[in-house]
Parts: structure tokens; C-alpha cells; sequence
């Protein structure tokens, strides 16, 4: 059997990047992906896709894009459930980036200062 997709669009937010417990590197983004067709309005619509990506692809991807970045990313589909405080049960599919690819055109040395955290 074959699980994979590969899906283009923009970062919804900045990436942050957290560690698990056991210290493996891990962030969540949301990808906008357009669709290829007009809504009744004349307007593009978009699907708002999960993404969860690993170790180095997770590291990099938080380094070199920020909110608005396009992005390719390969991946593979995972559903996974978990039981909300109402005592329902909650689906969530999301796809596991095997990799990523920055698309935007930027100079060869420009890089994304990490974003100033308050606290």
C-alpha cells in the first residue's frame, strides 16, 4: 500500500519549535492550501491542512520560515484519536513530513531571526 501526499501552500503562523521528552525535535504547522477552482464569489478557497514534522525538518523549517512562507511538503496521512473532556471522542488527521522544501525566492543569505518571545 502507498501512503503519501504532497501538498504546496503558505504557513498559517510562525513555527515553533518544541522537544519531546525525550529530547527529539518536533513542531506543528498549519498549511494553507489553495484550491484549483473559484468559490460562487470569484474567491480561492483554501484547505487548512495539519502538519507534523520531525528532528531536522522540524529544526530547519522553524529556522528559515515564518508566517506567509511557501512550502512543499512529502509526507504521510495519520489519523489518531484521543477522548476530549466531555468524554468524546475526537479524530484528528494530520500528515508526518518525511521532508520540505522552500519555495519562496529569497537571497542566498538571508535568514529568519528567531521570533522575540515575551515572558
Amino acid at each position: 500500500m502507498i501512503n503519501q501526499v504532497t501538498l504546496v501552500g503558505r504557513l498559517t503562523k510562525d513555527p515553533e519549535l518544541k522537544r519531546t521528552a525525550e529530547g527529539t525535535p518536533v513542531t506543528n504547522v498549519t498549511l494553507a492550501v489553495n484550491r484549483h477552482y473559484r468559490n460562487q464569489l470569484g474567491e480561492i478557497d483554501a484547505d487548512f491542512v495539519q502538519c507534523t514534522l520531525w528532528r531536522k525538518v522540524a529544526e530547519n523549517t522553524s529556522r528559515y520560515c515564518r508566517k506567509g512562507s511557501l512550502i512543499g511538503i512529502t509526507g504521510r496521512i495519520q489519523t489518531r484519536h484521543y477522548d476530549n473532556q466531555a468524554g468524546k471522542r475526537v479524530y484528528v488527521t494530520e500528515v508526518w513530513a518525511d521532508s520540505v522544501k522552500f519555495l519562496d525566492q529569497k537571497k542566498p543569505d538571508e535568514t529568519y531571526a528567531p521570533a522575540a518571545r515575551e515572558g
